[in-house]
């Protein structure tokens, strides 16, 4: 080693001052869980310093197939930042690994060369990705799922498409293809077993998994067995042990890990698969502990979440002079792969001596198998539907005597108690306090409640304290029946960010990431899978579910006319007379003689009471009758024109001044432009009305300064700005960018519109949501992220190409032509004679 020795001072400062110097090699899940343990029972008692090999703080590793999959960023799995380290005194030394351990003198030394001291030592160094070594492995374009850098790299492949070959159907390899899978890429996945996650999956299950992962285009081949990877510079394939060979551009190793014990080999710790460690964590060194991945304990190594938090509560307890000691543990796992419910516990590879328990419902796509042995429950499998994968998991982990419930158990908890847990927040009620309930963090009914008594009283406070919720969410239902049962009537579901609706408790940013990630199409599939409180939702929650659906699947979702507004409902705007007005679309403002005449001859002949210019430079006829509207769509479409959208949460106008080709101050052509990006906006439906405006010059007489999105053309290209909003809020734009060429112009316009219409909430116009959100982030999507620009320019224009149709032509040809007929019948009251 010829790395500089540096020797660090605080940690020997600490020893002046009386405080235990705790040195932690691992910045990751395991090592900053061991030590907010030891934060919580005992704040003082340690000078802690953090080794961290990766470049950053302490984030979620298993929520990085989410980042993966484009469903999370890095900053939303973070669960401990800078501030995290600062407020408890701990000295984070990232990005440089340790990388000796010396026993005798109680010190570490780092890549660095930096030596520090200790007391005590805490190896969390994790576990290593498992390569096969078969020719080939070490080419570029052959990468592992371990850590953030290896989601960098897919990303970065990603970006290219192509073919990707994942070799493990383990859970890392499917969660890996389905996140590139998502990202465009042709993936298939190799796995050598005959089934899918065959650790977690009986044969049954296995084949249910196969078959939805086949529908969402993936290529799965069994029992293969790699024979090499294929290329010279760069992969470019892999070949089977039969000959088949697969074309691939990027090949993704996920077939286990190992414990990382290099380190404590070298410093002569006693390592057999894992560094061997007692109840209490310790090691063969009375003054090193190891926690988290890297550990053997009583034989057992655990490549699971659970597990650690187990393990890192046993240490705290031991190294705060309580000891509780650590006895091993029984996991279940989760497939965290979006719209797939599938949930596994404890042994389900049977025997003479167990017996299967099993119930398959085809249509529903559900099967359950559970594992009885003598009057205990040892194993289960759920695919489909997993409500109910808590309390089994909590018969098994509790060994209770089922034999009272044995006739009802496959059918779920509610069955099993006679029916008398049909309410949710019984069933929960009747956990017992060790039971699961947040299986991403390992935090316990008993933990959570123990969180509420601790004076948090609404969601956020249990996430911040607790961690229960804080990752995918998925257990956020039960979180909140153990808020409900706590506080009872004190409880009123306040949380600190407004939940969407009255219906239910999540925000609107958690329904629109539901959607994605549980691939939902429909209301009634979204009202179902998030646990709607009410059965039909309410006149707020069902417009903007029916608007996220279509925004986030162009062409799958269930369009439901019934949870649009009337305006839309009619396409058409309904007056205070209860007739209607309706507005045919002119690019950019421009109309011509034939269009003229076809509005004059249409307001005559329907009697319409008014023709008004509004205020974006379109005719608004007025007075026309209800069951007239198919019959003026008719005409006014025979004369080429469209609909202006004027009622409905889209593009409305795109207003412009005559610019550069008449005035003596235009300096480009806005009403040109204007057309363009009115013939490529029109059609799009939004979270609110959404307006364009085009200025030939600074004079600015298209008013583009307080439109959603205003051009200002100059003699040096064209000025964007966004947010602007001339109703009762008066606002101004705020300035986006400038750009050269018109091309480049409709790109950004394009991008800001997606951005918009994916992130905005319902009802929010542009001008709310850029306040909240900050021009900041705005220009880091828009103006600094290109490559993220082009994917929205490209989603809308996609979206575009199956919204951008004239619904009056749909109406005139019949297709909701019931909604014109009158009111069958309207019949007086009875009058009722006097008794």
């Amino acid at each position: 080693m010829n790395a500089p020795v540096i020797i660090d001072d605080q940690q020997e400062n600490a020893s002046r001052h009386g405080r235990e110097r705790l040195v932690v090699i691992g910045n990751g899940m395991a090592g900053c869980r061991a030590v907010e343990e030891i934060l919580g029972r005992d704040a003082d008692r340690y000078a802690i310093t953090i080794f961290g090999a990766e470049p950053r703080v302490n984030y979620d590793r298993i929520m990085l197939s989410p980042v993966l999959a484009g469903d999370k960023s890095f900053e939303e799995i973070i669960i401990n930042d800078q501030s995290w380290y600062d407020d408890n005194g701990i000295e984070l030394v990232s990005g440089d690994a340790i990388i000796a351990i010396k026993r005798e003198a109680k010190e570490v030394v780092s890549a660095s060369g930096r030596v520090t001291p200790y007391d005590r030592l805490l190896i969390a160094t994790g576990s290593d990705p498992f390569i096969i070594p078969v020719p080939g492995h070490k080419l570029p374009g052959v990468i592992t799922f371990r850590d953030l850098d290896d989601v960098d790299k897919m990303l970065t492949a990603a970006e290219a498409g192509g073919n990707v070959v994942v070799i493990g159907g383990g859970l890392l390899g499917l969660e890996a293809a389905h996140g590139l899978s998502l990202r465009g890429m042709q993936v298939t996945v190799l796995h050598l077993m005959p089934t899918l996650m065959e650790r977690q999956l009986d044969e049954a299950a296995g084949f249910l998994l196969r078959s939805e992962l086949e529908r969402r285009g993936q290529t799965i081949i069994t029992q293969a067995d790699t024979a090499e990877i294929l290329g010279d510079s760069h992969v470019t394939g892999v070949k089977l042990k039969d000959g088949t060979e697969i074309d691939a551009d990027l090949v993704v190793m996920a077939v286990g890990i190992k414990p990382s014990i290099n380190l404590a080999k070298l410093a002569e710790l006693e390592v057999e698969r894992g560094i061997v460690v007692d109840d209490d964590m310790v090691t063969s060194d009375p003054a090193i502990l190891a926690v988290g991945e890297c550990v053997q304990h009583r034989g057992a190594c655990y490549g699971l979440v659970a597990p650690l938090w187990e393990m890192c509560r046993a240490l705290a307890d031991f190294m705060t002079s309580n000891p509780s000691g650590y006895v091993g543990s029984v996991t279940a796992t989760k497939l965290k792969v979006s719209g797939i419910n599938l949930f596994s516990a404890g042994d389900f590879s049977g025997g003479d001596d167990t017996e299967d328990i099993v119930m398959r419902d085809a249509s529903r796509g559900v099967y359950k198998r559970v594992v009885v042995k003598g009057n205990q429950l040892i194993g289960a499998v759920l695919y489909g539907d997993t409500a109910d994968g808590s309390w089994y998991f909590d018969l098994l982990k509790r060994q209770e005597d089922i034999s009272d419930i044995r006739e009802a158990l496959i059918f779920g908890q509610a069955f099993a108690s006679g029916g008398a847990t049909l309410d949710p927040d019984s069933a929960v009620a009747a956990l017992s306090p060790d039971a699961e309930i947040c299986g991403c963090n390992g935090v316990t009914k008993g933990q959570v409640v123990s969180c509420i008594d601790g004076g948090a009283g609404d969601l956020d406070s249990v996430r911040a304290g607790c961690k229960a919720s804080a990752s995918c969410g998925s257990c956020t239902g039960l979180v909140e029946s153990l808020l409900s049962l706590s506080l009872g009537d004190d409880y009123g579901g306040a949380r600190t960010v407004t939940p969407m609706c009255k219906c239910t408790s999540f925000t609107h940013e958690d329904v629109r990431r539901n959607i994605l990630e549980k691939e939902l199409k429909s209301i009634p599939q979204v009202m179902q899978e998030l646990h709607w409180t009410t059965a039909d939702g309410c006149a707020s929650c069902r417009p903007a579910l029916n608007y996220y659906l279509l925004c986030a699947w162009p062409t799958e979702h269930e369009e439901d006319p019934q949870s649009r507004f009337v305006n839309e409902r009619m396409h058409a705007n309904i007056q205070k007379d209860g007739t209607y007005s309706v507005v045919p679309r002119m690019w950019g403002g421009i109309t011509t003689p034939n269009e003229l005449r076809a509005i004059a001859d249409a307001a005559d002949k329907y009697e319409a009471r008014l023709v008004k210019v509004t205020g974006g430079q379109r005719l608004d006829i007025f007075g026309i009758k209800k069951e007239d509207l198919p019959l003026i769509w008719a005409d006014l479409n025979a004369a080429g024109m469209v609909s202006g959208h004027a009622y409905g949460k889209a593009l409305r106008t795109v207003k412009t001044c005559v610019g550069s080709e008449w005035c003596r101050f235009g300096t480009q052509d806005s009403t040109g432009l204007g057309i363009k990006a009115e013939q490529m906006t029109w059609g799009s439906w939004m979270p609110h009305k959404f307006k364009i405006a085009v200025s030939g010059c600074p004079r600015n007489c298209a008013e583009a300064s307080i439109k959603d999105l205003g051009i200002i053309c100059v003699d040096s290209g064209y000025e964007l700005s966004v947010g602007g909003n001339g109703g009762i809020h008066l606002r101004g734009t705020d300035f986006l960018c400038k750009v050269e060429t018109e091309e480049q112009a409709l790109e950004y316009i394009a991008a800001f519109i997606q951005l918009y219409r994916e992130e905005a909430r319902y009802l929010d116009r542009t001008a709310p949501w850029v306040e909240r959100v900050g021009m900041d982030y705005i220009k880091g999507r828009i103006v600094e992220d290109e490559a993220g620009r082009k994917k929205l320019q490209k989603r809308f224009l996609f979206a575009q190409s199956v919204h951008q149709k004239d619904p009056w032509a749909e109406r005139v040809a019949g297709a909701e032509g019931h909604l014109h007929k009158h009111i069958a019948e309207i019949r007086p009251f009875a009058v009722l004679e006097p008794a």
